[in-house]
């Protein structure tokens, strides 16, 4: 549909939000050339009117340092919204949302046979990292899965600045997987509650060791770069082209955080989650790999469950409880899917070492996208 000139001009006196949904419902549902449907807010059931109170406390420094804000429901993007001057086609950097993309990753080297399952042994696939540091005959047990849920028996907590496992202290060494693999097995004092008495009988804790050396494991089990593999049975399937990895000193990719984004593409791994490992017909990740990996494992935190590094989350709104799994980073980064409303939200921010930072982010799924979520 081609839109008049003349009143396109008129328009532009109006706020940017009030252009956006009013160019939107006149040009109608449209697939851009990346795939991504859009369509109207008030199509596919979401308040403009929230999204546009939303956007005044983001400008006026309520919400701080949101970079992008994107939603997508029934397929298509209702909103989207760029607050930093890279606009569509910047890489942000969502920092441990990566972890996510990595189980991902091995979900499609199970599906391919190139790993057994989840119960295949981690040291299997490192014998070169021996001998270990504080040997103990249960890290000769650790699995996949114990990465892939953050719970593994060694002693690793990134929200403890006194774990020898902490990822800060990771990083001032060459080989990241042996020094996970080093780490002591974790002890459980009385206050502490022992795996077997844990909710789905693991105990967890935020280890981002576990997930790094998941990407070495990997690229030991498929024979080639984790980028390519990635590339191949991922990115490429989804039309993502803009990638930027970060890499460890011996060479792997870094697949416990920063990998970089665009935010459009951010919602295509939301939304095929969501349309249960299928975009546009083609099956990407099996369905049984995407029912397991957004399965509770093991409890995070009050209303909060863990998956195959996905958070699952319960969030209260409008006087009821509204399920989600997502994609976290740190600074409030989160890429989040209600299923039971068929919505994908993408948040990005650079509120890198701030204080509360999720909390601003939760404050503004809550207050604005799930207060304008009006119906299915």
């Amino acid at each position: 549909m081609r839109i008049p000139v003349l009143w396109l001009k008129r328009c532009l006196v109006l706020p940017p939000i009030t252009l956006v949904l009013i160019v939107a419902q006149a040009i109608g549902q449209n697939t851009s050339e990346d795939g991504l449907s859009t369509a109207p807010p008030t199509a596919v059931g979401i308040s403009a009117e929230r999204l546009s109170q939303m956007e005044q406390a983001i400008n006026a420094g309520e919400l701080r340092a949101v970079t992008s804000v994107l939603i997508a429901r029934q397929g298509k993007i209702a909103y989207e919204r760029y607050f930093d001057g890279d606009g569509v086609n910047g890489l942000r950097n969502t920092r441990s949302a990566t972890k996510t993309i990595t189980g991902m990753l091995i979900g499609a080297a199970i599906d391919r046979h190139l790993i057994p399952s989840v119960n295949a042994h981690v040291l299997d696939y490192l014998q070169d990292k021996l001998p270990l540091k504080n040997p103990d005959p249960r890290k000769s047990e650790i699995t996949i899965e114990d990465f892939l849920t953050m719970s593994s028996l060694l002693e690793c907590n990134d929200e403890n600045s006194f774990s020898r496992g902490n990822e800060e202290r990771m990083y001032l060494v060459e080989d990241w997987a042996k020094f996970a693999l080093d780490l002591p097995i974790r002890g459980f004092p009385g206050w502490e509650t022992k795996p077997k008495d844990s909710p789905y009988g693991r105990s967890w804790s935020y280890c981002t060791a576990g997930p790094t050396t998941l990407g070495v494991v990997l690229e030991r089990a498929i024979k080639e770069p984790v980028p390519d593999f990635a590339r191949e049975v991922l990115f490429a399937p989804l039309g993502i082209t803009s990638v930027k990895w970060q890499f460890q000193p011996l060479g792997t990719a870094m697949t416990g955080g920063g990998l970089q984004l665009r935010s459009r593409d951010l919602v295509k791994l939301g939304q095929l989650y969501l349309d249960d490992g299928v975009r546009s017909g083609r099956r990407i990740i099996s369905s049984e790999w995407v029912e397991k990996s957004v399965r509770p494992h093991a409890s995070a935190r009050e209303d909060t469950d863990y998956g195959y590094l996905w958070w699952l989350q319960t969030f209260q709104s409008k006087g009821r409880s509204w399920r989600s799994y997502g994609m976290y980073g740190t600074g409030g980064n989160k890429v989040l899917v209600f299923p039971n409303e068929a919505l994908v939200a993408v948040i990005t921010t650079t509120n890198y070492g701030v204080q509360m930072a999720a909390a601003l982010t939760d404050k503004l799924i809550v207050d604005y996208i799930l207060e304008a979520v009006t119906r299915k």
